[in-house]
């Protein structure tokens, strides 16, 4: 039998019962359509992570303090982690390096004579975070490194932190208090919005030394040193290249070893992290591919769902049809006949399913991505894996009440009633 002239008796013996058709590829639809929106959700969270990453700037290596529990000097992990020393060291011996920032935070109130606010994040940083993390000043201006050395008393608001303390008016010059410190505004940064869970935005920048000096608890420093969270090293890419023979492992390798001196320890004893954007972004890729393949198995239940409904339909079909399958075989119709006819309804119940599935795959992920404000990203290969594992599924679950019509004896189906 010709395939045109099969897809046509198919087409027409599912014409004849469309609502049973219709209820019949809705486990297809459903199963397909899962499959498509769960990976596209699972996408977008990747590319949201991946796109918070690259936001704090390129070329950037985190020195993040941790704690060992002796030291090679026999000290307690009470002498680990950074201090603000190392961040000079770093950029005075190490070659490759562009530019160098340290943070600290902390949280404060801060008062104006036309608002107080609580709890607000203030991050004591040096002179290039503008540069590194790749922000921009709107108004005014940012401290630079004297003003930082010198303690002065400056500070720079987030964009939002500025509308809510002075509204409408211009905050340059005006002075705020944060804890006791008294500041004087020199600049707003440029809106950021919120990268992660960090609201740029609402943030207070000041010197570094104004938050290690005024409000941290520094008793300890004479004898450690101010402690710091994070340094950020921005590598120059000009100079740190294939071409010149450094390569970024080699950057990293070089503060290893400086900061293991510095702080009296082993490598396999350090009180510091070394990581790379890309070692942040590896990380967090495998933990959400490994969190997409579990969507997309439990998606890929509703489309076994939908083939078990299939196969249900097609066996009361056979069992529906036995004179018709009696009298096409009384005229002619050999057992392959009889079977294409029969898995060339599944296969047609399953493929018009899973068109269908796409394009309710496709829509829900922009449905729910403009409703939920979470990121979406439509991945072409699940459209063709969901599209691939319908027509599968079609087949597997048709073939075998395929198989039971084309064994039917023809004496019996015509006498059947």
């Amino acid at each position: 039998m010709r395939p045109s002239k099969l897809i046509k008796i198919a087409w027409g013996a599912l014409l004849k019962n469309k609502i049973r058709s219709l209820l019949t590829m809705l486990g297809i639809i459903i199963g397909v359509a899962a499959v498509i929106i769960m990976i596209a959700i699972s996408a977008g969270t990747e590319a949201t992570i991946k796109d918070n990453i690259t936001s704090l700037g390129s070329n950037l290596i985190f020195v993040t303090s941790s704690f060992s529990k002796m030291g090679l000097n026999g000290k307690g992990s009470d002498s680990g982690g950074l201090v603000y020393d190392d961040a000079f060291a770093i950029e005075e011996e190490i070659t490759g390096v562009k530019a160098i920032v340290v943070e600290q935070g902390t949280s404060e109130s801060v008062r104006t004579n036309q608002a107080t606010l609580d709890g607000v994040s203030i991050l004591g940083t040096t002179a290039d975070f503008p540069s590194v993390r790749d922000m921009n000043v709107e108004q005014g201006r940012y401290f630079n490194q004297l003003e930082v050395d010198r303690t002065t008393k400056i500070a720079v608001l987030g964009h939002s932190l500025a509308e809510e303390l002075f509204g409408s008016q211009d905050p340059i010059g005006q002075t705020v208090t944060v804890g006791t410190t008294r500041l004087t505004v020199v600049g707003v940064m440029e809106e950021k919005g919120l990268v992660g869970d960090v609201d740029y935005d609402a943030r207070l920048y000041t010197p570094l030394t104004i938050v290690l000096e005024k409000m941290m608890d520094n008793r300890f420093a004479r004898f450690m040193g101010n402690k710091v969270r994070m340094i950020y090293v921005e590598v120059d890419s000009e100079t740190v290249n294939a071409e010149n023979g450094k390569t970024l492992d080699d950057v990293i390798f070089q503060i290893q070893l400086l900061l293991a001196k510095r702080h009296e320890v082993s490598l396999e004893e350090a009180d510091f992290n070394v990581t790379t954007q890309q070692d942040i972004i590896g990380a967090q890729e495998s933990t959400t591919a490994a969190f997409r393949s579990l969507l997309a198995w439990v998606a890929g239940v509703s489309l076994i769902v939908g083939g078990i409904g299939i196969m249900n339909i097609m066996l009361v079909s056979v069992t529906e049809r036995t004179r018709e399958i009696g009298i096409r075989q009384s005229v002619g119709a050999t057992p392959s006949d009889i079977r294409w006819q029969f898995l060339a309804e599944a296969l047609l119940l399953s493929l018009v399913g899973g068109l269908l599935g796409m394009a309710a795959g496709i829509a829900g992920s922009w449905i729910f991505g403009e409703a939920s404000g979470m990121r979406t990203v439509i991945v072409p290969s699940s459209i063709f894996l969901a599209f691939g594992s319908a027509a599968t599924i079609g087949a597997f679950f048709g073939f075998y009440p395929a198989n039971k019509a084309a064994k039917l004896d023809p004496i019996d189906a015509l006498r059947y009633e």
